[in-house]
């Protein structure tokens, strides 16, 4: 019972970490990156969809994306959509290809990023803490139904900590490895 409570937090924190390294990969460096554009939908057919799934996207300049659509008349839809996200980019229509710029970033927007990557931390450290808290209260709840011993508790304990000290340091990896991009793109 013990091992099936430590596999599923493990599991779940690993979801976490993984979202995190999902969520600074949207994260606009200065350098171009077609991973800018994962959280990014277009109206296609009445169906909201990743633009990865309804174009070609290259990075052929370290300044440049582009998106080549297999629908020519989506060209249009995926020009307001880009323009209208929070990314910041003007995008060029030459009738069968979207060239999108990427500016170098201002100091000033460089800050702004580093302190969202420092936001979007520390809301996935909260969900590893809250992780481990139901976890701790599931191993408890195991000693007041007298499935475990004291001391079988106290090593799932010890055990879920581990876990947790182990994932916050890969967040903070992450974290830092995220903020040393931004601040170290010239």
């Amino acid at each position: 019972m013990i091992k099936e409570t430590l596999e599923n937090t493990k599991a779940r924190m690993r979801k976490a970490s993984e979202d995190l390294r999902l969520e600074l990969a949207t994260l606009r460096t200065g350098r171009a990156s077609v991973s800018l554009f994962d959280h990014l939908r277009v109206d296609y057919y009445g169906v909201p969809t990743p633009l990865s799934q309804v174009a070609t996207l290259g990075s052929p300049e370290p300044t440049l994306v582009t998106l080549q659509p297999w629908d020519p008349t989506l060209l249009a839809a995926l020009d307001k959509v880009i323009r209208s996200s929070d990314l910041g980019l003007n995008p060029v229509n030459d009738g069968k290809v979207l060239r999108v710029p990427i500016p170098p970033l201002t100091e000033e927007r460089r800050k702004d990023l580093v302190k969202h990557v420092h936001k979007v931390l520390e809301n996935h450290r909260t969900a590893i803490r809250n992780i481990r808290r139901d976890a701790n209260e599931e191993l408890k709840q195991l000693l007041k139904d007298k499935k475990i011993s004291e001391d079988d508790e106290k090593r799932g304990l010890e055990s879920v900590q581990k876990l947790t000290d182990e994932f916050m340091e890969k967040l903070d990896e992450q974290g830092k490895s995220k903020e040393t991009e931004i601040l170290g793109v010239r």
